[in-house]
């Protein structure tokens, strides 16, 4: 069974940072593609960033600049380095990850979410 765990979130003043964690775990060979995705009540869920399997990454005009996606391949983690935080960034993160296992892949993987509340 390979699960996918989020951690970071908290509460931070607006142009404060924060740095969103997502690690995959169980039978895990690596992880392809993932995107992190945030939602408010009441709205629909909106990607923030993502990486494909080819090493592109995407960004909204919302965060460019300010949002970074990473990973760490030996970690199977993948990051989102929030800076610049501004209230309207408060919402639950959720990371979304293609993850390839020893005797299959997973497509659409998604965490439980953390919650990020950024205000004075």
């Amino acid at each position: 069974q390979v699960q996918l765990v989020e951690s970071g979130g908290g509460l931070v003043q607006p142009g404060g940072s924060l740095r969103l964690s997502c690690a995959a775990s169980g039978a895990v060979v690596r992880i392809d593609a993932a995107g992190w995705y945030r939602q408010v009540p009441g709205k629909e869920r909106e990607l923030v960033a993502v990486f494909t399997k080819v090493g592109t990454t995407t960004y909204p005009d919302s965060v460019k600049g300010r949002f970074t996606i990473s990973r760490d391949n030996a970690k199977n983690t993948v990051y989102l380095q929030m800076n610049s935080l501004k209230p309207e960034d408060t919402a639950m993160y959720y990371c979304n990850a293609d993850v390839v296992g020893p005797f299959r892949r997973y497509f659409g993987l998604w965490g439980q979410g953390t919650l990020v509340t950024v205000s004075s």
